[in-house]
């Protein structure tokens, strides 16, 4: 999987940080202090994305209204999943990002260690 380019990032950004879905319209204004895109661009981009399965949408009134299919989280697991995936050495990797967590992190890291683990056992 190929990571967003840069405007797909600032839209999905944008979608992602929304409490609802979002129009082209909500978008253009949300990036209008920093990249002040076309209403045309935006609109094709998100159709793109669309496409793509990142972004869903339905139509109300005359406008599309999008919303994310994944969570940043996922979209981020992916692009590290397929990272992963093309390395003989996955625990190294994974080890050096571990020095670079915080407490907080760390304690979440645990969490989810202890839920595979868990799974991994039940099945």
């Amino acid at each position: 999987m190929r990571s967003f380019g840069e405007l797909e990032a600032a839209i999905m950004g944008v979608a992602w940080a929304a409490a609802d879905a979002v129009t082209v319209r909500d978008v253009v204004e949300a990036l209008r202090d920093t990249r002040n895109p076309a209403y045309t661009t935006v609109q094709t981009v998100m159709d793109i994305l669309h496409t793509k399965g990142w972004l869903d949408r339905d139509k109300r009134g005359r406008a599309y209204r999008y919303h994310p299919t994944a969570t940043q989280q996922e979209y981020a697991a992916r692009l590290i999943g397929d990272v992963l995936a093309e390395t003989p050495h996955r625990a190294g990797v994974l080890a050096k990002f571990v020095t670079e967590l915080d407490p907080d992190e760390l304690d979440e890291l645990r969490v989810a260690l202890r839920k595979a683990k868990a799974k991994r056992g039940a099945s």
